[in-house]
């Protein structure tokens, strides 16, 4: 059997597995990538939309490459049509961009590369290797149908929603029915919305989730739902849901499907703990994701970074303990722990609320005097009229 001896093993080329490649190979380890798939960033499994205003600060240059639309702004809408709007004046760098998710991708894998990261296609995780110690000393794998194994000091798990390499780990990655929604999304032309907005619809028309229409120029948007799984009874919730709503929209009488993808995100605030000795995970592998919108692009990019930056700090003391790996705990929670809470209740309570309170509150909100929009702030209109809304995390507010 083939062996590779490295510093540091990366299982899966998201934006987290490239983010931590980056930063590893720039602190001078030898670094190597792995992905399952025979191109990044396909097929995609995502909604493609971020905002503006993390980039800078993970070291993104935003590239009209990757970059499909640039958004004026948002619309919320309540199912019963009562709409809020908001524009780059009041919502600033939470307006974002629509991607080509797959180039975005690869953008970052070569990031990786040109940093000194060996990447490696076709090529997946089957299993961890333990050494003498029972430690963590690297992963087995098969690359293009051959059994190898990849020797390396640490490891990390980037390996998305369904994270094997965690559980096989030994890291309890389990979820509540509750923190999980089913979506489904089609890419769609002939669609007759704002081509510079996007849009979210919220209540009965998404249980516990929303409808999403995310504009790509020339009539082509990304139309999903994600719907909480502990209100799915038909076995196919999402695909009901969003066919129910594009057949009640005549902006979609002739709107036709170019391509279909769906799975599941996980909508709770981080693991307890997303480190053990010699591995780390990163992303959706470490269920730090924003449990209100299901977004994790930039929870996976900061995610990957902090990793990359503790594991080069371990390796100057030839420490990957779990004790030594702690200051990424410490890194990512200080960065989002409190929000991805709070969005977490939030998302809780959300799911309870029918769609005559869900009007009344865009209503609310469409006559309040915010200067900046986003979801604390919103929190806080909301707190002032429907307190219950926000009880059990006032604290946070």
């Amino acid at each position: 059997m083939k062996t590779y001896q490295c510093d540091i093993v990366i299982v899966g080329a998201g934006p987290g597995g490239s983010m931590a490649a980056k930063f590893c190979a720039a602190g001078g380890l030898d670094t190597i990538l792995i992905e399952k798939k025979a191109e990044i960033g396909a097929p995609l499994r995502c909604a493609e939309g971020v905002s503006k205003k993390w980039l800078t600060e993970v070291g993104i240059e935003p590239d009209p490459t990757w970059i499909r639309a640039d958004m004026k702004g948002a619309i919320i809408k309540s199912t019963q049509g009562t709409a809020f709007q908001l524009d780059e004046s009041k919502a600033g760098n939470e307006v974002g961009y629509v991607l080509e998710r797959h180039l975005f991708d690869k953008a970052l894998a070569r990031d990786a590369a040109e940093a000194g990261a060996k990447i490696m296609m076709r090529t997946s995780a089957t299993g961890i290797i333990r050494g003498a110690d029972g430690k963590i000393a690297g992963v087995k794998a098969k690359c293009m149908g051959e059994e190898i194994e990849i020797r390396a000091k640490a490891v990390v798990a980037a390996d998305g929603y369904e994270s094997q390499v965690g559980r096989w780990a030994g890291i309890d990655t389990t979820l509540k029915l509750s923190d999980i929604d089913s979506c489904i999304q089609y890419r769609m032309c002939n669609l007759d919305v704002a081509p510079d907005f996007c849009e979210f619809i919220i209540g009965s028309a998404a249980p516990g989730g929303y409808v999403w229409i995310f504009p790509k120029g020339n009539g082509v948007a990304n139309v999903g739902i994600g719907v909480m799984g502990s209100l799915c009874k038909k076995g196919a919730d999402a695909k009901y849901y969003l066919d129910k709503f594009i057949a009640e929209d005549p902006r979609f009488a002739k709107a036709q499907i170019l391509e279909i993808m769906g799975g599941f995100v996980s909508t709770c605030p981080g693991l307890d703990c997303a480190v053990d000795d010699n591995i780390v995970l990163v992303g959706d592998a470490a269920r730090i994701i924003d449990p209100i919108t299901g977004g994790g692009i930039c929870h996976a990019c900061r995610t990957g970074m902090y990793a990359g930056k503790v594991l080069t700090e371990c390796a100057k003391k030839n420490d990957f303990s779990k004790e030594a790996l702690m200051p990424y705990e410490k890194m990512w929670r200080d960065r989002m722990e409190d929000k991805l809470f709070r969005n977490w209740m939030a998302k809780e309570k959300l799911a309870t609320l029918t769609d005559d309170v869900i009007d009344d509150l865009i209503k609310m909100i469409s006559g309040s005097d915010i200067k900046e929009v986003n979801v604390y702030n919103l929190l806080k209109v909301v707190k002032e009229k429907y307190p219950q809304v926000v009880e059990g995390f006032e604290d946070l507010i």
